[in-house]
């Protein structure tokens, strides 16, 4: 008799498991009545909807400005360091000509801040802008030109950093 007790609770919630599966062994996918009364999403707002701002033109050729005088110092600084990387090449590391020529890496990398903070104002400039609806290609033009530069120097940079080494 005990037996039987301790086995009709669980015979109980086997069958009531049963009953929410169907035969195939997996849920339906077929959409519920909650799920079919919900609100169907906004329509996207059509690119260009919104003009460009007349402060957008002389801001975007001040952050491209700001990128390429950074470049530019990028390129000026450029020879020394190489120069100073070539010197430094199989020195060992916290040597003289090592930290010599990883303080003028560091200088390049400054430089190259520069450019970095502009292109992070352009990809603030462009995320807003999509948000709000427009297009945004005066933007990306700009931003495009900016993440050139900034590419050319990080190769530059990942060169000399392999050959210092460390």
């Amino acid at each position: 008799m005990r037996r039987s007790v301790k086995l009709a609770p669980a015979l109980l919630a086997m069958l009531a498991l049963s009953a929410c599966v169907d035969s195939s062994g997996y849920p339906s996918l077929s959409r519920r009545d909650v799920e079919k009364n919900q609100a169907e999403p906004a329509p996207a707002t059509p690119p260009g909807a919104i003009p460009d701002s007349p402060d957008l033109a002389p801001r975007l050729a001040r952050l491209v400005e700001q990128a390429r005088a950074a470049h530019e110092k990028f390129a000026a600084v450029r020879p020394r360091a190489e120069q100073l990387v070539s010197g430094a090449s199989g020195a060992a590391m916290a040597s003289e000509g090592w930290s010599v020529a990883s303080v003028a890496l560091a200088e390049l990398e400054s430089s190259r801040s520069d450019a970095m903070v502009a292109l992070a104002d352009l990809d603030q400039l462009y995320t807003a802008r999509r948000i709000e609806g427009g297009d945004g290609a005066s933007i990306a033009a700009a931003r495009d030109q900016v993440m050139a530069w900034i590419g050319d120097e990080d190769q530059v940079l990942a060169a000399l950093r392999g050959r210092l080494g460390g």
